[in-house]
């Protein structure tokens, strides 16, 4: 069995790859889609984040109110690492639960964790390898503008607070560039998949 870190930044094609990774066989595990379990109530992460930050954030529904909560840590840097110290620990609780039932499962599975928090939470010792997808900054704020309606100066600033293309590439195994479309970006991703499967 495998673990692949897969990770890069805000609109370089990384949900895309693990779309395309998943049909070639990998069994995929989404970082966001924990993070969305981590908030679930009666979760000690849900006690711990209503508690740091109070009660108006949760929802009438008894959920937590993300959007409200987003209002408290948006450009807060001290309380968004309050935050990020509460759930990143139990997103990867999560994550290595599902990896430990995977490899319940299928011994030889290949597990990819799409991450685009990998290196920030200090996850990458999971995986037995990283790889990174990467953009020009220039092309992911084309895109971004484009897929989520948002102005470039509100996509500008997320792409700064992130770390850059050179940080990431720095710590990855293989690199997959996505300047192009996404037929180049489908063939770049077999031939990664073929490499790996075969090394």
């Amino acid at each position: 069995m495998r673990v692949i870190g897969l990770t890069g930044g805000i609109a370089s094609g990384k949900s895309t790859a693990a779309k395309l990774l998943g049909e070639l066989g990998a069994q995929v595990i989404d970082a966001d889609v924990l993070g969305h379990e981590a908030y679930n109530p009666g979760t000690s992460a849900f006690q711990a984040v209503v508690q740091a930050f109070g009660e108006d954030i949760v929802a009438e529904d008894g959920s937590i109110n993300r959007r409200a909560l987003g209002g408290k840590v948006f450009g807060n840097d001290v309380a968004l690492k309050r935050l990020t110290d509460i759930v990143w620990p139990e997103i990867r609780r999560l994550a290595e639960l599902e990896i430990h039932k995977i490899r319940g499962e299928n011994p030889t599975a290949v597990i990819v964790l799409e991450a685009a928090v990998l290196f920030e939470a200090g996850w990458e010792d999971i995986a037995d390898e990283i790889w990174v997808v990467v953009v020009e900054p220039e092309i992911a704020i084309e895109r971004a503008m484009q897929r989520d309606g948002a102005d470039r100066s509100a996509i500008e600033a997320r792409i700064n607070s992130q770390l850059s293309n050179e940080e990431r590439t720095a710590k990855a195994h293989l690199i997959i560039d996505n300047s192009e479309d996404e037929e180049a970006l489908v063939s770049r991703v077999k031939a990664a998949w073929k490499h790996g499967s075969n090394g």
